[in-house]
This record gives structure tokens, C-alpha cells and sequence, in this order.
């Protein structure tokens, strides 16, 4: 089983469409003894960072997900559920995140964007800086789907497994032990999108297997 964090706000629905079209059993739940029992965990989010951060902790989720992340089974944030993962988001803020990890959450803006529109809508190319599992036979420049006005800053650059550019280069995925999390929509980006959501799945299967 791969639960999707419910907690108020997010793709559910598409996101769970998603990983089940990629071969594995889901279950959308807040419950937390469901999600730290399932084999791998999926943070979805879309909405303001402030509203999500305040929904985990009411439902009692923030812990819940620092303990998902420190049991080493395979862990997905899409779009807002990278964002939450760091230390803090300026949207109304500076707002704190779960602070996983090192960085924070900044907004597009300044000359670079040269009339960019804001949100950042549609494809872009991926980067590939490093081999992850979760992008396996996905090529560098591959288009995935984005829908966002922020961008995380990690700390640590060596976070970063891909990136791309809209105005300025932004960490377009991220990869840290057990934890892949990225930027884009995967369920929104058709064939190379499945395939990261299959490769997440494969490394669930074989995280379960190694345990059982």
C-alpha cells in the first residue's frame, strides 16, 4: 500500500490516479497509523503554504511525517509537498515549513523574469544533475508540467537531482536518502511523468521486499 496524505488541501485525486495507473495499491487517508504502516507515502499539495502547514499540524500530520521520512521507506512530495519539506516559505511570510530539510521557499520575481507571467503554467525541460531512482530512463530535457509562483533555495545544492529554468534556474527536484520530491506535477506530465511515478513504485516494491 502507498498512502497520499489527505489534509485538506491537494491533488488527490489526480495524484492517486496517478500512482495507482503506475501499478501499486493506494489509499488516501489523515489517519496516521495508516500512512507510518504503508510501504511508501506520498505528500501531495497545492494552495497556499501557510493554509497547509496549519491544516498538518491540526490533523496532527506534522509528526506523522517526520516519522514517515525517518522510517527510510520511499517518500514522494509533489509541488507544495517539496515546498513544506524546508525550513521556511516567504509566501505571507516568512512562514515555517517541516524543515526536513535545509532551504527555503522563495517567490518568482526581479528583472530576470522579463515578462514572464507569474505563475509559471505549462511544460518545461528538466535538467538532470545526478542519477536518482525515481528518474531512471528519463531523458535530460525531458518536458514536465509546472503550476507554481514559488520556488524552493536549498541550503545543500547537492539536494538537488534536477532543475529548469523560467527566469532564473530553480530546483526543479530534489533527492535525500530515502526522500524524492519534485517541483512539477508528475500525474499532469503524461509519459515521462508515469515513468518517474513507476520508478517510485518500483523502489517501493523493492524497499518492501527488502523488509519482508
Amino acid at each position: 500500500m502507498i498512502t497520499i496524505i489527505d489534509y485538506g488541501m491537494g491533488n488527490l485525486r489526480s495524484v492517486e490516479k496517478g500512482v495507482a495507473g503506475a501499478g501499486y495499491t493506494t489509499l488516501v487517508t489523515r489517519e496516521p497509523e495508516k500512512i507510518l504502516s504503508a510501504e511508501g507515502v506520498v505528500l501531495p499539495g497545492v494552495g497556499a503554504f501557510g493554509a497547509c502547514m496549519e491544516n498538518l499540524a491540526s490533523r496532527g500530520l506534522v509528526e506523522t511525517i517526520h516519522a514517515a521520512v525517518e522510517s527510510g521507506r520511499p517518500f514522494l512530495g509533489i509541488c507544495l509537498g517539496l515546498q513544506l519539506l524546508f525550513e521556511e516559505s516567504e509566501e505571507f511570510g516568512p512562514v515555517p515549513g517541516l524543515g526536513i530539510l535545509p532551504g527555503r521557499v522563495v517567490r518568482f520575481g526581479g528583472r530576470e523574469l522579463d515578462g514572464l507571467k507569474i505563475p509559471q503554467m505549462g511544460w518545461n525541460r528538466l535538467r538532470i544533475h545526478r542519477p536518482v531512482a525515481e528518474l531512471g530512463g528519463i531523458d535530460d530535457g525531458a518536458y514536465v508540467y509546472f503550476v507554481h509562483s514559488y520556488y524552493v533555495v536549498p541550503a545543500d545544492p547537492a539536494l538537488i537531482a534536477a532543475s529548469t529554468e523560467y527566469g532564473v534556474e530553480f530546483a526543479a527536484a530534489i533527492a535525500w536518502n530515502n526522500v524524492f520530491a519534485c517541483q512539477f506535477h508528475p500525474e499532469k506530465s503524461q509519459a515521462v511523468g508515469l515513468r518517474i511515478l513507476e520508478n517510485f513504485v518500483a523502489r517501493v516494491r523493492a524497499s518492501a521486499a527488502s523488509c519482508s
